[in-house]
């Protein structure tokens, strides 16, 4: 079972006024503990030297971090994990490098694209999007919104597949409470908080709307 730290997931990103290793440290001031890093068609020894700097700074946070798409830089730094996109390595075989210590998120953006992955292997969870148009990934799929979830979350529990879901892309505070309420179990962030005039307090902020939220569900499972 994953830590509960994945249902506040932050995915690096960088802008004119931070950079990647900037972003992470941000997220984790604002209270994010689970750090993912992204940096697609990066220099190879650039983004090494980034994890190794993320990955201490999510150490002394006490957070958990994953490495996107590159399994074997997750296991030679030893990261707690990897994030597979839906046209990286396949799950059984990035489980057979990492063995059952990592964890493996899978990125989805239909329920079909979930019976891909299962049918290779058992993913920790499964990264779901995007939820809206969002700048900070190339190559974007169909957007989902809330409608959408709503139906995968359908087919998930009819099919009795119960691996958390965390949604994604160009997802604000203002979505958070409606999207969950459709039975996700987390929630991604990047550039609503890279973006923001104040990253760490809108961090913050998003923590404490997920934090309510779950609390009231306990509540309301009691009364």
């Amino acid at each position: 079972m994953i830590s509960p730290n994945y249902r506040l997931q932050f995915i690096t990103h960088h802008n004119s006024r931070y950079s990647y290793i900037d972003s992470a440290r941000l997220a984790l001031e604002g209270g994010c503990r689970w750090i993912q890093l992204r940096m697609k068609n990066a220099d190879k020894s650039l983004m090494e030297d980034t994890a190794v700097i993320i990955q201490q700074m999510c150490k002394n946070y006490e957070a958990t971090f994953i490495i996107n798409d590159n399994v074997l830089l997750a296991q030679k730094i030893e990261a707690d994990g990897v994030h597979l996109g839906k046209d990286d390595m396949p799950i059984a075989q990035a489980r057979k490098i990492l063995g059952d210590r990592y964890i493996i998120g899978a990125t989805i953006n239909s329920f079909d694209d979930a019976l891909t992955h299962l049918r290779s292997g058992t993913p920790d969870y499964f990264g779901c999007g995007p939820f809206r148009f969002t700048s900070t990934k190339q190559n974007i799929a169909a957007t989902l919104g809330i409608n959408g979830y709503r139906n995968i979350m359908r087919q998930m529990r009819s099919s009795g597949i119960n691996i958390p879901i965390v949604a994604i892309g160009g997802i604000c505070n203002d979505d958070i409470t409606d999207i969950l309420d459709c039975g996700i179990n987390g929630i991604a962030i990047s550039g609503s908080v890279l973006n923001a005039d104040n990253p760490t307090a809108e961090m913050a902020n998003i923590s404490t709307t997920i934090s309510q939220f779950q609390n009231k569900k306990i509540i309301n499972t009691y009364d």
